[in-house]
């Protein structure tokens, strides 16, 4: 196996995106808690793992499916560039697999002293779901992301649980409110719209065996969906602030409102592979934007 290839499979552009929704919900725990540096690292870390598993079992699933091809509008990567063999891929994937394994019990460990209570075992069991989910997103007989239920995985996981899992974590299990539902509820909205712009981009070659909702949706109403969860993630941050009392730090991330207009308008004007800029792009700025949101939470604390 080639380090190259291997590297290039694991998708690191993507890294952000998993990472931006923990840090925020780490972020605000810290607004909130007294956190322990090293569950926030083991959080980090297990998120990490997991979204390289996912990377590398989807694109398992797309070759052996035969949804990659020669044709495809997106970046080459590992295996199929021809860098890595199938053999080597499954072993890759075994490995972060247990990685994430070993990492997660380590966070849940650290957090809770103990793997022997509800809570902690609650954490291990959706730690379970996750690692199950990323390699079930393409592999296995039934993948869901062949079935348009990818959006709904995304938004749960790359959501819902790394916000709200993660703030959770941090807090051992107590102080989860609802209204933390909107922030996780717009880091979700802006991953399936990572999602969405992945699947706008290969529409003509995923359209012979796959079914995405922007194959469902079509070329324009698909943008039209980018733009409603853009709006709907820009809205759900809005409404949090303005009900956690605000200071003007609150809405530091605001900023990052002229990378989401250039991402929209590089959407409505761009095609194939001309638009896969805007996959990172949307990555970058959802990044920038939990981050921020995030220290100005914290920005008291200094």
């Amino acid at each position: 196996m080639k380090p190259k290839a291997a590297i290039q499979s694991m998708r690191l552009r993507t890294l952000p995106l998993s990472t931006g929704g923990v840090l925020l919900g780490i972020l605000l725990a810290v607004a909130d808690w007294k956190v322990d540096p090293w569950v926030a690292v083991l959080i980090v870390v297990t998120t990490v793992c997991l979204q390289i598993l996912s990377n590398l079992s989807n694109e398992l699933g797309d070759v052996l499916r035969g949804t990659d091809t020669p044709d495809r509008q997106g970046p080459e990567y590992g295996l199929n560039g021809g860098g890595m063999t199938i053999p080597e891929m499954k072993r890759l994937i075994g490995l972060f697999v247990g990685l994430c394994v070993v990492f997660g019990t380590a966070m849940t460990w650290k957090a809770f002293g103990t793997l022997w209570d509800l809570t902690p075992l609650m954490v291990l069991l959706l730690g379970a779901a996750a690692i199950a989910g990323a390699m079930k997103y393409t592999l296995g007989p039934n993948p869901y992301g062949y079935r348009a239920k990818g959006d709904i995985y995304v938004f749960l996981f790359f959501g819902l649980v790394a916000v709200l899992g993660a703030y959770f974590v941090c807090t051992q299990g107590v102080g989860l409110h609802w209204k933390l539902l909107l922030p996780a509820a717009g880091v979700g909205c802006f991953s399936v719209g990572v999602l969405n712009v992945n699947n706008i981009r290969d529409m003509k070659t995923d359209a012979a065996n796959r079914v995405t909702v922007a194959i469902k949706l079509g070329p324009k109403r698909a943008r039209i969906y980018q733009t409603v969860l853009i709006g709907l993630g820009w809205a759900c941050m809005a409404a949090y602030c303005l009900l956690c009392w605000p200071s003007w730090w609150h809405w530091l991330w605001v900023i990052t409102l002229p990378l989401y207009v250039l991402h929209l308008r590089g959407v409505w004007t761009r095609t194939d592979r001309a638009m896969d800029p805007m996959l990172p792009l949307l990555v970058l700025s959802t990044f920038a934007l939990c981050l921020l949101m995030g220290l100005g939470f914290c920005v008291f604390l200094f």
